[in-house]
């Protein structure tokens, strides 16, 4: 019979207290997945900027996990450390010259219309940083608005405004670009 997997907290408590690269390496195979996901909407889509948000949290992560408390589940807490990271790095990135997703020029070829998803990720990408973070959190991951409130600094009222927003952003955005004609 095949041992069972350990649980979260004891394979921090195996890495904690011995050292464990094994415990290591399955609490990252359980959760980079969605990590990254998480990263990846947050910082607009950019896949290099994803990956480092997520080393970034690893590390962070595995220098205070001693100080992890679990009164949360580790996901969330991991989930809290990359939000972190990716507000860092929207903030370095704001501090410099970009070009806006809208000013990129567009396909020659449209794309065919199972590409509805890649529609979607792209006009998510595009919202405002604050709005993207709160839509992400909330209609993506499932947080509460007092939860992204916490998160993020914010009163659950501005996590409310902003989801509207975001909402209402892509909402336009893709109606939009449902009524380009297709040649």
């Amino acid at each position: 019979m095949a041992t069972p997997p350990a649980d979260d907290r004891a394979l921090a408590e195996a890495l904690l207290s011995r050292g464990e690269e094994r415990a290591f390496r399955e609490l990252y195979r359980r959760h980079t997945p969605v990590l990254y996901q998480v990263a990846l909407r947050l910082v607009g889509g950019s896949d290099a900027d994803a990956q480092d948000v997520v080393q970034e949290s690893w590390v962070r992560a595995s220098l205070k996990l001693g100080d992890f408390r679990w009164e949360s589940s580790l996901r969330t807490w991991l989930t809290g450390i990359v939000i972190n990271r990716a507000r860092e790095l929207l903030r370095r990135r704001s501090r410099r010259p970009t070009t806006a997703l809208d000013d990129a020029p567009e396909p020659a070829v449209p794309p065919p219309p199972h590409l509805d998803r890649v529609d979607l990720e792209r006009a998510i990408a595009a919202l405002p940083d604050g709005s993207r973070m709160v839509l992400v959190l909330h209609d993506i991951e499932g947080y509460t608005h007092e939860e992204i409130g916490h998160q993020l600094g914010i009163s659950p009222g501005t996590s409310k405004s902003q989801l509207f927003a975001a909402r209402r952003a892509l909402r336009t955005r893709l109606t939009r670009r449902q009524e380009q004609p297709h040649a």
